[in-house]
């Protein structure tokens, strides 16, 4: 089971980067944002441009939709689908991008 969940969160990571790449890519190396430790993207630093604050609000949401199919489907809790997008986010987390560590601060990678 674990090997689907993975390959079903592999395919929700690949899917998220290229529908948001660009804009995306592009707020992660400025460092507004970064990968948080629960599977949602975060806000790193306060002062975030609203067009940086609406795409973290619309990649969150559609985490949060995927995250609650692949839960259905292999029958395991929405934030144990989360934790493993969440490792598997800060594994490809570009070196120079923010990932929250487990105590909750924000550390480049």
């Amino acid at each position: 089971m674990k090997t689907l969940i993975k390959a079903c969160v592999l395919s929700l990571l690949l899917m998220m980067h290229g529908a948001f790449a660009a804009d995306l890519t592009t707020a992660k190396e400025q460092g507004w944002v970064g990968e948080q430790n629960n599977g949602y993207l975060g806000l790193v630093r306060g002062g975030a441009p609203a067009d940086v604050k609406a795409l973290v609000a619309d990649v969150n949401s559609r985490r949060k939709a995927q995250f609650t199919q692949i839960a259905s489907k292999n029958g395991i809790a929405e934030a144990e689908a989360a934790k493993v997008f969440a490792r598997e986010a800060e594994e490809r987390t570009v070196p120079g991008n923010y990932i929250q560590n487990p105590a909750g601060g924000w550390v480049k990678k």
